[in-house]
């Protein structure tokens, strides 16, 4: 057997949680009491051991499979062992075994253990065991401890150890207390504001407008850049297709169809006459009719909504007809300009409604919409004729039809496209075929795939296209507006420097150009239109100072107004400040355990038996 060091740093364990409690429940939800883990290697009981504990080849078996099993829920798949190792779950678990191995022996060796009584509450407490009756029952108990085989003598010395450990990890990882330096510290950090003006340069800024670029250097430029106008590897495919949209303006209309659709949605196309409304609700008549007053004497009606802690998005009705107004309707309706009304009533309490705008009855005849339901009605009546043909296409193509075949037989186009991942035009814009054109293979032959509108496709690959570089002369356009971004770029950031240097030099940073103003932001703000790169230069500046901020297709002079530091008083800088000193507790109890463990298992030694190991694995594949 070899020496190994596996312990790591675990997570802080919550209060009162037990390491057994939630495998057991995680084995009863996947079905772990099936699965075979009592015999290993014959008579090998123990995958190694940490100073006199062994590690248990059952948990290491259990606790391996219930990681793979919440791995697998997550991903929609189940792993397989090969694909747990590969992820390095497998030495996860060994190292979380270990450090817990680790305080079980520092356990042992200080004398740390709880009596009977206390290990009888903690597993009658557990639902798990629970009966019909809903207290614990002890054939309950049996009965799921034999499914997961374990005994109850090995389950309650289990719980027991989870006890001991839980007293040993609180004794080590509790009484931290944040200093108060790093706190503050901290939260000076966090808490600092700064305020900036930003001057974005575009093309109209610069003082020498850019030169139309010679052929020469369009060369240059392609050459240098060759990659960028180089075509992928791409595969060359043949299809036919069979869409709606071609297909419609084959199919036969009816009008008598046509107008039994329209009267279906008759509400689409005859709209009655609306009102766009906003109501403001209140809990009794007085109180409606008291803001009414303050409205008479010249407040606004946004002041009532903020007045009520509400935004205008909350008491927006949008636009609604008289109907939808209830009885509040015929008032409103008899309004010829807009404005605020009320107390009226309405089906949650008296409110005053503002009326924001008339819309006027809107009617589509028949006629104005035949050309939008004879497009409608072709198209699905297309739908239909691709799948009623769907199955002929099938028959054909497993009869040994070619593509060609098909293009004249079934009246499909043919056509060729040379594909490559990221393709997203023409036939390729639909996410099945490039589902199946990233499938296909040399050799295979075509199936009818469904497309997502209705229609249907087949493919073939005839060959894989080399890359190579797109001709110069038709890669010209691209080439062009590459030179010009890079040009303008450079002659930008040229501009920007000699700017920086006069606003050095006492110039206004306002009388260079149009300047954007942030009074005051945080480090993890936002700014509109900036790259994230802005706000950290922007809080490594000094006040007065002038940066210029560069990134993809973005030039900025940026001027440090003023250094804002945290605020020190209220409740929100109390809040924060408890917030980072809890964080730091945790971390430094995390901190402190992690230590604790790592030194009782160098203490105690670390052994594993890589045999009894392959052994689990082997019967997890």
């Amino acid at each position: 057997m070899t020496k190994h060091d596996e312990t790591e740093s675990p997570k802080r364990k919550r209060k009162g949680a037990s390491v057994m409690v939630w495998l057991l429940m995680a084995m009863l939800v996947t079905g772990l009491g099936g699965y075979g883990v009592t015999s290993y290697g014959g008579r090998v009981m123990a995958i190694g051991s940490v100073g006199g504990r062994d590690i248990d080849v059952k948990d290491y078996g259990r606790a391996l499979q219930a990681e793979m099993n919440a791995l697998g829920a997550q991903a929609g798949t189940q792993l397989t062992m090969q694909q747990a190792r590969d992820m390095g779950l497998d030495a996860r678990v060994r190292q979380q075994m270990v450090t817990q191995t680790a305080v079980d022996d520092a356990a042992d060796r200080i004398g740390v253990s709880v009596g009977d009584a206390r290990v009888a509450q903690e597993i009658t407490a557990m639902p798990t065991f629970h009966g019909a009756a809903g207290g614990f029952d002890r054939q309950t108990y049996k009965m799921t401890l034999d499914r997961n085989n374990l005994t109850e003598a090995e389950f309650e010395a289990k719980i027991r150890d989870d006890l001991a450990r839980a007293l040993v990890q609180g004794a080590v990882a509790s009484g931290f207390v944040a200093p108060a330096t790093m706190t503050g510290t901290l939260y000076d950090f966090i808490g600092e504001r700064r305020g900036f003006s930003m001057l974005v340069l575009t093309e109209a800024d610069l003082s020498t407008p850019l030169a139309a670029p010679t052929e020469d250097e369009l060369k240059a430029y392609y050459d240098a850049n060759i990659a960028a106008f180089t075509k992928p590897e791409a595969k060359r495919i043949t299809y036919v297709s069979l869409l709606p949209e071609t297909l419609a303006a084959t199919m036969p209309v009816d009008d008598a169809e046509l107008k039994k659709l329209y009267d279906q949605r008759h509400e689409e196309f005859v709209k009655p006459e609306r009102r766009l409304v906003e109501r403001l609700v209140f809990g009794t008549e007085d109180e409606a009719k008291a803001a009414k007053a303050k409205l008479d004497a010249g407040e606004t009606f946004d002041a009532l909504v903020a007045e009520r802690g509400l935004k205008l998005i909350d008491i927006d009705m949008g636009d609604v007809t008289e109907a939808e107004l209830g009885a509040a309707g015929a008032d409103i309706f008899a309004m010829a300009e807009p404005g605020v009304l009320g107390p009226l009533p309405s089906d949650l309490g008296p409110a005053l409604y503002r009326m924001n705008a008339v819309l006027a009855a809107q009617e589509t005849t028949f006629e104005e919409a035949r050309d939008i339901l004879t497009l409608e009605y072709q198209t699905d009546a297309a739908r239909r004729a691709i799948t009623d043909r769907s199955e002929t296409i099938n028959d054909a193509l497993a009869g040994g039809a070619t593509l060609e075949d098909l293009a004249k037989e079934q009246a499909m186009e043919l056509g060729t496209i040379d594909y490559a991942p990221g393709a997203d035009e023409g036939i390729a814009a639909y996410p099945a075929f490039r589902e199946a054109a990233d499938a296909v293979k040399e050799g295979d032959f075509p199936e009818a795939v469904a497309l997502e509108d209705g229609g249907l496709v087949a493919i073939r690959l005839d060959q894989i296209v080399s890359a190579a570089p797109i001709p110069f002369d038709e890669a010209r356009e691209a080439v062009t507006a590459g030179w010009h971004a890079e040009a303008l770029h450079t002659a930008l950031m040229a501009e920007a420097e000699t700017m920086r240097g006069k606003v050095a030099a006492g110039t206004s940073i306002g009388t260079l150009g149009v300047v954007s103003v942030t009074s005051e932001i945080a480090r993890n703000g936002f700014v509109e239109g900036a790259p994230p790169s802005l706000l950290p230069a922007v809080f490594t500046m000094t006040e007065g100072e002038a940066k210029v901020i560069e990134a993809k297709d973005f030039v900025a002079l940026v001027q440090l107004d003023r250094i804002a530091p945290a605020a020190q008083e209220g409740d929100g800088p109390a809040a924060l400040k408890s917030a980072i000193a809890a964080q730091a507790e945790q971390a430094l109890a995390q901190d402190a355990f992690a230590l604790f463990a790592r030194a009782e298992a160098d203490i105690g030694g670390i052994t594993l038996n890589q045999a009894a190991i392959d052994a689990v694995h082997a019967q997890m594949r």
